[in-house]
């Protein structure tokens, strides 16, 4: 019987309107939510520390604790992205520690971790820090396909994530690309080889989710990830209505249908009226195109946004195409955080003003190594152009990070800034971004914005995977 982990608080609402949902949203169906039967709940991570910080004006951990005292018998869960924490660039491993431990005191029980690179070495900080501290980790694939992406390449990963001492192996989906048998092949695998639990997380972008899941329960996956409708399916996870329905019956979850209907209920009306300036139709819709050039809905719909607003809406058709060769110059990075972030930057860039003409920072980084090693070899060609010389890093990526925490809790004493020590933390993930929230608080004016501060220097605004990024260019030399 396979147990459900609901992602209604986190990746669901962060898939659909942009991780809008306010903390006030959720405190009144949190015990309805406990009350369910999911085996977890992922509530945290992800977007959801920068938007709550850059736009809701709340503080995370906050959050985090409300919903604890309120949700007291369902585990809580978050997506850490291992070196990038909750942020789109490594930190040192000293603020990864203190994150961990922190986020742990303030309730998370289980610990999702992954690499945008499926680097494994960008994951063992985190992991290690979380078996430390008592928490349950799953260790996590990110899925995509293409000829690196065999089924010996993804059990190798296994492999490296077992000698790590993960408790289960979660298959990250995050395009939707998991076809029913590949699924059914993966789990049956992992399954067959260590008898470890295994989870798998899809979104319902190419419309296959369902049926995939149907596979997986077949083949033994012990946990499956969905979101209450009609906080569910198009680019976010598929509705546990329609899933608990599809499974035959001797499969189906234990979870109370009645209570999830109730909170359907509550749901609607909210994104009918509070939130539907956040809702684009567009990300509601099946796209099949994403079996074709692997970019995830939320990326796809964003990106046709950011266009529009730039005038150019008629290059769509140049950058969806110009995606898939800026990945394959970049060693066939998976299409998620940051990683997505990167190439699709990089893509408009190139569209907009000639292949390569403009670097952003986050790319050269990334040919550098900064970010870890690809699944495949970078272009020697690229390599030549953006590092001109320059020998990229060897290692770990985090080993080139001198640590940060003491010089910002420093600065966030002196600066009385100082409330708590999950302050230094936020100041240390986003030091902007957290310094306004810091100044906005003490002056009682903590009020949700739309938009960003006005933008300064020579930098560019791109909304990718449904996030807002100011990113900095520079040209080739």
């Amino acid at each position: 019987m396979v147990k459900i982990i609901d992602t209604t608080f986190r990746d669901a609402h962060q898939s659909l309107i942009a991780t809008r949902f306010r903390t006030e949203d959720m405190l009144p169906i949190a015990e309805k939510m406990d009350a369910i039967g999911f085996y977890s709940m992922e509530v945290w991570g992800g977007a959801t520390f920068d938007v709550a910080i850059r736009y809701l004006r709340e503080d995370p951990w906050e959050r985090l604790r409300q919903l604890g005292e309120r949700i007291t018998h369902t585990k809580f869960q978050m997506l850490l992205r291992g070196q990038n924490v909750v942020g789109y660039k490594h930190y040192p491993d000293d603020v990864v520690e203190r994150f961990v431990e922190l986020a742990h005191k303030n309730g998370i029980d289980i610990f999702r971790v992954f690499d945008a690179l499926n680097d494994v070495r960008n994951m063992q900080v985190a992991i290690k820090k979380a078996k430390e501290v008592g928490a349950e980790v799953q260790g996590s694939i990110s899925y995509t396909t293409g000829k690196v992406f065999t089924l010996d390449y993804y059990m190798r990963m296994v492999d490296s994530l077992i000698s790590l001492d993960v408790d289960t192996i979660t298959i990250k989906d995050m395009a939707g690309l998991l076809t029913p048998m590949m699924g059914y092949e993966l789990v049956t695998a992992i399954k067959e080889r260590y008898g470890i639990p295994v989870n798998v997380h899809s979104h319902s972008t190419s419309g296959m989710v369902v049926a995939t899941y149907c596979k997986v329960v077949e083949a033994g996956v012990d946990y499956i990830d969905t979101a209450i409708s009609p906080l569910a399916f198009g680019t976010a996870q598929p509705g546990i209505q329609s899933v608990y329905e599809t499974l035959p019956e001797e499969q189906r979850p234990k979870v109370d249908m009645e209570k999830i209907y109730e909170i359907e209920d509550y749901l609607k009306p909210l994104l009918e009226g509070k939130y539907k300036k956040y809702l684009n139709p567009k990300v509601l819709m099946v796209n099949t195109q994403v079996l074709k050039h692997h970019i995830p809905g939320g990326m796809f719909s964003n990106l046709l946004s950011q266009l529009k607003e730039m005038g150019v809406e008629d290059k769509l058709d140049e950058v969806l195409k110009e995606i898939p060769n800026v990945r394959a110059d970049m060693g066939y990075p998976p299409l998620v955080t940051p990683s997505s972030q990167i190439v699709g930057t990089q893509a408009v860039m190139n569209v907009l003003f000639g292949r390569y003409k403009k670097i952003t920072k986050q790319t050269r980084d990334y040919v550098r190594g900064l970010y870890g090693r690809p699944p495949a070899e970078i272009s020697e060609e690229i390599k030549k152009l953006i590092l001109n010389g320059e020998e990229p890093i060897q290692g770990r990526p985090g080993d080139h990070i001198p640590p940060m925490l003491e010089k910002c809790e420093k600065y966030v004493k002196e600066k009385g800034y100082y409330t708590q020590d999950e302050d230094v933390l936020s100041y240390c993930l986003f030091p902007e971004q957290a310094e306004e929230f810091f100044k906005l608080r003490a002056q009682g004016k903590l009020e949700p914005v739309d938009t960003a501060p006005k933008l300064k220097g020579r930098v560019y605004r791109i909304h990718i995977d449904g996030e807002e990024y100011d990113v900095g260019v520079e040209e080739v030399r």
